[in-house]
């Protein structure tokens, strides 16, 4: 008999030492990121490293890579329930008889104090609970699932956030170039409406005209500037870059112009299609409706019975601790119990879970409408961004024709002040509406590949 206990208890110690080499596989899977991107080395900084960084670097992502790694524990303890529990236990305590218990004794010990010195081992294992280790697995398992989704939309948001003030970031540095070249434009005109003065060609009013248009052209380089390091200190903070300071050697990559596929509208139908299949939020919908349907199951335990088997080996030992084969008892139980009533506790437990499930439907119902919306919202705003950015390039082209042309005019006498005034004014203006037009598209289209998924193809874990 002492055999046969002690082959299972080997067995149940192996058991015990896959199961915690599983956790420490499952903890090293998760904690081994990767290496950080170094910004000593980066010079010029382009969007997708940007985002790499983001994605190594941003708080937000590291707490749901932390909900994900407790998701997996919560798997691990629930795959616990299918193996043995061993447990081991000992003490001692010391009995000192009381002066009529001593007195009431027929034979009298030598001492009224006694040790008296415990230990044993048991086990027991649950072979059957009516299916409740199946589904809490199941539900463990897309509990797990759905944690990773989440996280993925964590990231698909994050990247959408860095590339929108990336390219805001980019908006402001063009800005600063308009304003600057604004002031060099109004300051070359001042050095020649003084020559002209000097000589008596000119007029003083015309001298004052462009010292108060460098000053105006000033004022704005002074707010864009400002606008640019806001903007800078945002991209920062997404990028997790300590103080949400950007290191003074690194400069985005310039604005380049629209290619021909940016102006090609992509299909609203595929679009909506491909989101149906790769948003991170509506699979993770997809997950909690099937988590709510193991719960269902999980609560029908109630209805089977429990059956259990468990064996002990106990021993006691009076003022020594040398514990001898012979202290040793031995029990085994086979233990089956069957709820015959409990108030309708089960029955409600299953309505309870039901009803869960038909809250998750709803929400995932809810969840596709609220997709497609969103993609079909991202298309229109894609589709008026193209079209406001053909229109602003076509009438930038002419107001810089305009300008030029009014310019000669002016130096050959043959324009107005107020005309040149107005011809550059016109200019400025509708280069920051082209840049604006040009940036808007491309956060249109990064918008729209958040709201399909596919910003996410090439980055998730």
């Amino acid at each position: 008999m002492l055999e046969i206990d002690r082959s299972l208890l080997l067995r149940t110690l192996m058991f015990v030492c896959l199961l915690f080499q599983s956790t420490v596989s499952a903890e090293e899977e998760v904690v081994q990121f990767p290496g950080s991107i170094e910004l000593d080395h980066i010079e010029v900084l382009d969007l997708e490293t940007a985002q790499r960084i983001a994605i190594e670097e941003n708080p937000s992502l590291d707490a749901s890579r932390e909900r994900v790694f407790q998701a997996r524990q919560q798997v691990i303890q629930a795959r616990a329930a299918y193996f043995p529990r061993i447990d081991a236990s000992g003490g001692g305590r010391r009995t000192i008889m009381s002066e009529n218990d001593y007195n009431s004794l027929l034979v009298a010990p030598l001492d009224d104090k006694t040790d008296i010195y415990t230990a044993g081992i048991s086990a027991s294992w649950t072979l059957f609970d009516g299916f409740q280790r199946e589904y809490s697995n199941l539900r463990a398992r897309h509990g797990e699932d759905s944690s990773v989704q989440s996280r993925d939309n964590v990231l698909r948001l994050l990247l959408f956030q860095v590339a929108a003030s990336y390219y805001n970031v980019q908006l402001a540095r063009e800005n600063i170039n308009i304003a600057k070249a604004n002031e060099e434009f109004n300051q070359r005109q001042l050095v020649e409406s003084e020559a002209r003065y000097e000589v008596g060609t000119g007029s003083l009013s015309d001298v004052y005209n462009f010292r108060v248009r460098i000053n105006s052209a000033r004022s704005q380089l002074i707010a864009v500037k400002q606008l640019y390091e806001v903007a800078l200190y945002g991209l920062a903070s997404l990028m997790g870059i300590p103080d949400a300071k950007m290191p003074s050697h690194i400069e985005l990559s310039k604005l380049e112009d629209e290619t021909g596929d940016e102006l090609i509208l992509p299909d609203t139908t595929s679009s909506v299609n491909f989101a149906l299949k790769h948003r991170p939020d509506f699979m993770q919908s997809q997950y909690l409706l099937e988590q709510a349907k193991a719960n269902i199951g999980s609560a029908r335990a109630g209805y089977y019975p429990t059956i259990s088997i468990a064996g002990s080996v106990d021993g006691d030992r009076i003022d020594s601790r040398r514990f001898e084969r012979e202290d040793f008892g031995k029990s085994i139980i086979l233990n089956i119990s069957y709820n015959l009533f409990a108030g309708g506790q089960t029955l409600s437990r299953v309505s309870e879970a039901k009803s869960r499930f038909r809250e998750s439907e709803r929400n995932m119902d809810d969840m596709r409408i609220s997709i497609i919306s969103d993609v079909e919202s991202a298309v229109t705003r894609l589709k008026a961004a193209q079209e406001q950015l053909a229109l602003q390039r076509t009438n930038t082209e002419l107001v810089q024709q305009t300008r030029d042309l009014v310019e000669k005019e002016y130096s050959a006498g043959q324009a107005s002040l107020v005309r040149l005034n107005e011809a550059q004014r016109d200019l400025v203006t509708a280069q920051s509406n082209l840049v604006l037009s040009l940036v808007s598209m491309r956060q249109a289209w990064e918008g729209l590949r958040s709201s399909t998924g596919e910003i996410l193809l090439g980055y998730r874990e």
